[in-house]
């Protein structure tokens, strides 16, 4: 694993104490040391030992790659292994993902890495990619850019200036909790991208009212309406940096015409 250090860890720790809007004395009282301390250790005065390191990092909320990169700009070696999902260490966890994909089954689910990428899918999410351009679906897959790009699926999307703000409001967050430049710059072209001329904005569909819990995708197919609520899972506590990373989005029915679309497609698929 290779990691490149840029800045030193007193300049690392201050940027991600801005990052979680923290003063130093917010940060010093949850860390339980003194703020003079904590100054010293962020202008360089003091140098955090490994312990230390790791405690502000938890206390910080800090992802673990980017404790990796901490630890190394403080002069201690990596402790967070990572390892491709293909690795034969990880066998036992991509066969979990692979088993959670299938028993989610007839719902849309996919499993993506920290930026997006698609690393697995069930044969439901295959509605998202039926009428997507080849190019998108040209490895590596990004899942967000076939949410918006024109010629993905947004053409289907009812609700598309509702969706799209959604998903750039979740990335935006991504991007203020990992700082990662791949997340700024996808959030950057997501951005760019046109409204398809064929999406249209259909406020007089019928829609549930969540009440700001969730906002819906809305497509239209030739089997009908469909809406879904979408979830994020991650791993609980892993120590791997991959499995850290890793994500699976499902897209649940909201309402019951949608719960039985999905049903018959998946009857029909698992028929031929």
């Amino acid at each position: 694993m290779e990691i490149t250090v840029a800045k030193n860890v007193g300049d690392l720790l201050r940027e991600w104490r801005g990052r979680r809007r923290l003063s130093q004395l917010d940060l010093a009282y949850g860390a339980e040391i003194s703020p003079r301390h904590l100054s010293f250790l962020e202008t360089g005065r003091s140098q955090p030992s490994r312990d230390m390191v790791l405690h502000l990092a938890e206390q910080l909320e800090i992802p673990l790659r980017e404790r990796n990169i901490l630890l190394t700009a403080a002069g201690f070696a990596a402790v967070f292994p990572e390892r491709p999902l293909g690795d034969e260490s990880l066998t036992a966890a991509r066969k979990a993902v692979d088993l959670i994909l299938d028993r989610l089954e007839p719902n849309p689910s996919f499993a993506v890495d920290r930026h997006w990428t698609l690393v697995a899918a069930n044969n439901a999410a295959g509605i998202f990619t039926e009428e997507v351009d080849p190019s998108l679906l040209e490895p590596p897959v990004n899942m967000l850019r076939i949410c918006l790009h024109p010629q993905g699926f947004t053409p289907q999307v009812i609700n598309y200036s509702e969706w799209r703000r959604n998903i750039l409001e979740y990335l935006n967050r991504q991007v203020e909790i990992t700082a990662d430049a791949f997340l700024m710059d996808l959030l950057s072209d997501l951005k760019s991208y046109p409204k398809p001329p064929s999406s249209k904005d259909d406020a007089s569909a019928n829609q549930i009212d969540y009440s700001g819990f969730a906002v819906p995708l809305r497509l239209r197919r030739k089997d009908g309406e469909l809406s879904f609520i979408s979830t994020v899972t991650v791993f609980g506590t892993p120590i791997d940096v991959t499995l850290s990373e890793l994500a699976i989005e499902t897209f649940f029915p909201a309402d019951e015409k949608t719960a039985e679309i999905m049903s018959r497609i998946a009857l029909a698929r698992d028929a031929n």
